[in-house]
This record gives structure tokens, C-alpha cells and sequence, in this order.
């Protein structure tokens, strides 16, 4: 009878870390992806030895190899990209100052000043959540277009650097092909020469004959 119980326990403990698992691969999932602290269910200005070890203990918990879920391969991909950001000083920079503006944009839109009781409501961090996405994902649209406009110049100066080659490589096949029919020319210019003395020789004898 005891056995039994302790593999029911066993049971029920095994299907509750699987739903722990599940939730929190879920969780990550539904995640705003562009925003690593959501991803890593942080806030911001956390030190990096806190984003450490909350990416360890939730990586250990959805781990592909720990979790039969289909989806848990996306999920740590996604875990792991949100740590990479938080760990680089520059893209964790850029999503802090994003994060910054929204807020801001809110105190200018509600008319607030910095020391507002409504900032510190849940309606108002809710709304920031919001205001947050949005600049991010009007971030990512201009960096892409920037993305986009250098690669396009890139283009454009890549073929004019192949026209440019193109062009010289044409010029040197030409010079090379000049020097190559050098002596052909030359002697076809003797022979012509020739031709033309002889001409000219055969004219003189005709003449000093007719004057004979």
C-alpha cells in the first residue's frame, strides 16, 4: 500500500513539473520577442548576475532534451536570444532607452509631470506595456529600412565597381590583343609596301616604253 502512494505521489509530481514546463514554455512564447525582459519575465535595470541565473534556471526547466513538448525548441531559442540581448551593452542599451521613451511619450500625452500619482497605478503600467511594443516595433521597422537602404547603396556601389572592372579588364584583353597582332600589322604594313612599289615600278616601265 505504501508503494502505491509513493508512485501516485511520484505520478503527480512528474505531471506537475510537465505542467510547470508547459506554462513557461507557453509563457515564453507569448512573450513580445522584441522585448528580452519580457522574455525572461525580468524587469529592467536588473544586474547581469540576476539575468544569469534566470536564464539558467529557466533554461534547466524547458530545455528540448528535459521536455517531449513540441514547442520547447522555439521556446529556448527565444530564451536564449533574450539573454544574449540583455548581456550585449548596446542592444540592451537600445531596448532600456526604448522602454525610457514610451514611458515619456505617455507623460506628454496624459499631460503628467514626473511626480504623478497615476504613474505609479497598474492601469498606467499596463498602458506603458503597450506604449512599449509600439516603439519597439516602430524601432525595428526603421532599423530594417536602414537595413534595407544599405544594402541597397552597397548594391549599386558593388555594380559600379563590377562595371568598373569589366571596363579595365576590356581594356586590358584590347591592349594585349593590340600587342599580340603587333607584327601580323607590321608585316601585312610591309607587304603593302611591297605592293605599292612594285605598282609604282611597273608605271615607270610602262612609260619608258612608250617613250622608246
Amino acid at each position: 500500500m505504501a508503494n502505491d502512494e509513493s508512485d501516485a505521489l511520484d505520478v503527480l509530481e512528474k505531471e506537475a513539473k510537465e505542467y510547470d514546463k508547459d506554462a513557461e514554455i507557453d509563457r515564453i512564447l507569448n512573450a513580445f520577442r522584441l522585448d528580452a525582459y519580457a522574455v525572461l519575465d525580468l524587469q529592467p535595470g536588473v544586474p547581469d548576475s540576476d539575468i544569469k541565473i534566470v536564464y539558467r534556471k529557466k533554461s534547466l526547466l524547458i530545455h528540448p532534451d528535459k521536455t517531449k513538448n513540441p514547442s520547447a525548441p522555439e521556446a529556448f531559442d527565444r530564451l536564449k536570444k533574450a539573454q544574449t540581448a540583455l548581456l550585449d551593452e548596446k542592444q540592451r542599451q537600445h531596448l532600456d532607452e526604448c522602454i525610457a521613451d514610451a514611458r515619456q511619450l505617455l507623460i506628454r500625452q496624459h499631460k503628467y509631470t514626473v511626480d504623478s500619482e497615476e504613474l505609479k497605478t497598474e492601469e498606467f503600467k499596463q498602458e506603458w506595456r503597450k506604449k512599449t511594443v509600439e516603439v519597439l516595433v516602430e524601432a525595428e521597422a526603421r532599423r530594417r529600412r536602414q537595413m534595407k537602404a544599405k544594402m541597397q547603396e552597397e548594391g549599386r556601389e558593388k555594380a559600379k565597381e563590377d562595371a568598373q572592372m569589366e571596363e579595365r579588364k576590356r581594356k586590358r584583353d584590347h591592349e594585349k590583343e593590340w600587342e599580340e597582332t603587333r607584327e601580323q600589322r607590321i608585316g601585312s604594313w610591309r607587304d603593302f609596301q611591297k605592293g605599292v612599289k612594285k605598282g609604282e615600278e611597273g608605271k615607270k616601265k610602262k612609260k619608258m616604253k612608250v617613250l622608246g
